[in-house]
């Protein structure tokens, strides 16, 4: 069915559908409006639409030009046996469901009807009385407002006469309270009670403003002057300092209600509370954090314009409390009393800012609080490397003392524990930065972890700088100039930087792996900086730091013990006359003092270096080596005549050197006793080689030559464990010095031995203990 407009009506279910069309067709209702609803019956087909071409036979079953013989014929025609006996049992099934169907809703609406019957009898029979009823309630209100007037006029003239007396007595009561106040006031005063006697005088005071000057004028006077003594008695308890400050508050609202200017009052309170911030500041105590969050609680209420100048005293307060924080980090305090501190100013901070929002002091003491962590922290390794520094100026004060037995190795161990345990040390105090579960470290702890593995990255290389400034490679920087006060850089001692080199390989080794444990178990995380600057600690250019600086200390150590005993060999070398040696007797002094150096060598190595752990033995890999009082040959050659006895010498040697094996005289240094003392014996008898080649001798001076080399070779033996290498070179010496002889004679095998032995027992006489 359309609607009224003419448009088509809303789209229904299925079910509304088949509901509609079942009415329609039980009521006689016009089909094709039934039609125009939306879809058929289930018993239909789908119908044309208007606008459709014409429908075929088949289709117009529920149309009211149904033509049942026509439809059956075409039905004939355009369907076999099969077809048909399909439509016949559809057909059988949809008229079976209909009928179905309108049972159900003929029995619906049959109940519905029925209801509906017996409610409109039940309606009927009470609605019957009703009208009598409501004319009995109509006269009944008629009634009660007829007598309701007539009370209201009678009782007229006496409700004006008892409106009028109530207002006249009001007006008594008033005027007897204006003439009671000045005594009401008087008694407040001596009660104390303010607060009422401020109530009492404003409530009077428009009363005395209009009739002040003439009704109530002694009133008036005796009033004004008791204020004038409770304005009095407010601003001294304003200015008590017994006072508590609500109190004080309390005075000046008072004042305020009385229109008394508090302008003056603001100022010098604001400067009294400013001296008193002054004498609280170096306190840290919950009391007077309390008294001074209600201190400006009150201000705000009292003064609501000074909140600008209350944050300027609040964030004073707290610039002098961490300062005098900062002051306290010069004294080098544990890190558990500045978190104390710390903790206390923040817990004030967060007091203060529950009252004083805008002074914004929590933002303002977590930027704080990082400078100063982020200080003590820098303060602590630089405490560290100046601890290590101390311990190293002073073994080598003391060692210059007196060189006792075994101290030098008890140092290098003190300064090794040092180091390490300086680090842990370190890495257990930073922990209790991290370990707090308190708002404010939560907040630091990714940077507290990145300043901590930045600081030991730092730190290991400011040590290492600074291992150079002590052994004198580099120069020192300003802020390092008091820890080389004892140590001038000038004179470096040479034991110092074999210590540095030594310290180095126990850093690289010992210390590092160690930190690094320590800080993926306790301090990974962070990451709060930059990637673009990469990770804060990196072990790995820290260990090839320590393991280039080692092996720059060691080579440096050698190069200063070759320097100054080759100053001995030049100055023993230019001082005589070669040329003029008179025969040799003894061995020269000179080696006494050349052994004497290296004995000083070998006392500090073994002492600071460990020792050898796979020995390095070169005679059975060398060519002709042996000395001259080993090679019969020689000795065969020595029974001749002089000149061709050193003619001959001469062209043996040269001979020996072609048929020579190569021999490895310079290899890598190692961080062993051997090691190194192996190549400072090398690089001084290389040195006393050239020495040798710069000078011309005569026969006696070529045998002096001869019988200090041959001694050297015996007792060099005790000092290396290369001696195949150390004869090699003694070897190259003697041949050097018959190169530059005028008459290269060497002594006989029989006078050497002698004076050898001789220098030797001299020794032993001098030295019973002596092995």
């Amino acid at each position: 069915m359309a609607t009224a407009s003419g448009a088509p009506p809303p789209a229904m279910d299925e079910k509304a559908r088949r509901t509609r069309d079942l009415l329609a067709s039980f009521y006689n209702t016009d089909p094709s409006a039934a039609a125009g609803a939306g879809v058929a019956s289930p018993a239909s087909l789908a119908r044309p639409s208007p606008t459709a071409a014409p429908a075929s036979p088949l289709d117009s079953i529920n149309s009211t030009s149904f033509d049942p013989e026509n439809y059956m014929n075409v039905l004939v025609q355009q369907s076999n046996l099969e077809g048909l006996l399909q439509r016949h049992v559809k057909m059988a099934a949809e008229i079976k469901n209909l009928d179905t169907d309108l049972q159900m809703l003929v029995y619906e609406n049959y109940n519905k009807f029925i209801s509906a019957t017996d409610t409109i009898k039940r309606m009927k029979t009470n609605i019957v009385g009703m009208e009598a009823n409501m004319e009995q309630l109509l006269s009944k209100i008629t009634s009660v407002q007829s007598k309701s007037d007539t009370v209201n006029t009678s009782l007229f003239d006496k409700r004006e006469n008892i409106e009028k007396l109530h207002r006249t007595r009001n007006l008594l009561r008033k005027v007897q309270f204006i003439y009671d106040l000045p005594s009401r006031l008087n008694k407040c005063i001596k009660t104390e009670a303010y607060a009422d006697a401020v109530r009492f005088f404003t409530g009077a005071k428009p009363i005395f403003e209009a009739y002040g000057d003439t009704s109530f004028q002694d009133c008036k006077k005796a009033s004004e002057e008791a204020m004038d003594l409770v304005i009095q008695h407010l601003q001294e308890k304003l200015y008590s300092d017994s006072e508590p400050i609500e109190a004080r508050a309390e005075a000046v609202v008072l004042l305020k209600q009385l229109n008394f200017p508090v302008d003056n009052l603001k100022s010098n309170l604001l400067e009294k509370l400013e001296d008193c911030l002054l004498n609280l500041q170096n306190e840290s105590t919950q009391a007077s954090i309390s008294d001074i969050s209600k201190t400006f609680r009150a201000y705000l209420i009292i003064f609501p314009d000074s909140e600008k100048r209350l944050i300027e005293l609040a964030q004073a307060l707290f610039s002098n409390r961490y300062e005098t924080v900062r002051e306290n980090l010069k004294k080098r305090i544990p890190s558990t009393d500045l978190l104390a501190m710390l903790r206390s100013l923040w817990e004030d901070a967060t007091a203060i800012d529950e009252v004083i929002p805008e002074a914004a002091l929590p933002a303002f003491s977590l930027e704080t609080t990082r400078d100063i962590i982020r200080q003590h922290i820098a303060t602590a390794f630089l405490h560290l490397q100046s601890e290590i520094s101390d311990a190293l100026v002073r073994t080598h004060s003391t060692s210059n003392e007196k060189l006792e037995e075994l101290q030098l190795q008890n140092a290098m161990d003190t300064i090794k524990i040092r180091v390490s345990q300086g680090c842990i040390d370190l890495l257990q105090e930073f922990h209790h930065f991290i370990d707090g579960n308190t708002e404010l470290l939560l907040k630091l702890r990714d940077l507290i972890i990145d300043w901590v593995q930045e600081g030991f990255q730092k730190n290991f290389q400011k040590l290492d700088r600074h291992f150079h400034v002590l052994s004198g490679r580099s120069k020192s920087f300003p802020q390092e100039s008091s820890a080389l006060d004892s140590v001038q850089i000038d004179k470096v001692p040479t034991v110092l930087v074999l210590m540095l080199a030594q310290l180095c390989v126990y850093i690289e080794q010992t210390t590092i792996p160690k930190v690094t444990e320590e800080l993926a178990s306790s301090f990974s995380g962070g990451g709060a900086r930059s990637y673009e600057y990469g990770p804060p600690f990196v072990p790995g250019e820290i260990c090839r730091l320590y393991r280039s600086s080692g092996e720059k200390f060691l080579h440096h150590y050698i190069n200063m013990k070759t320097q100054k005993i080759s100053k001995l060999l030049n100055k023993r070398f230019t001082t005589p006359v070669w040329i003029k040696h008179k025969e040799p007797r003894e061995v020269n002094m000179f080696v006494d003092l050349l052994l004497l150096e290296f004995n000083g060598v070998v006392s500090e190595v073994k002492q600071i270096l460990p020792g050898l752990i796979r020995r390095h033995r070169h005679s059975d890999s060398t060519g002709s080596t042996t000395s001259s009082r080993s090679n019969p040959m020689r000795e065969d050659m020595l029974n001749r005549s002089n000149t061709n006895r050193a003619r001959s010498q001469f062209l043996e040697n040269h001979l020996a050197k072609l048929f020579e094996q190569k021999m490895e005289i310079f290899t890598k240094v190692e961080y062993t006793q051997e090691s190194v003392i192996s190549t400072v014996l090398k690089l001084c008898l290389k040195s006393l080689q050239e020495f040798v080649r710069l000078q011309t001798f005569n026969r006696s001076g070529f045998q002096q030559i001869q019988l200090d080399m041959e001694f050297l070779k015996s007792s060099l033996k005790e000092f290396v464990d290369d001696e195949a290498a150390i004869s090699f070179l003694l070897k190259e010496v003697n041949n050097a010095a018959h190169e530059r002889c005028l008459d290269p004679i060497p002594l006989e095998p029989p006078i050497l031995d002698k004076l050898i032995n001789a220098k030797l027992a001299k020794i032993k006489e001098q030295n019973p203990n002596m092995q």
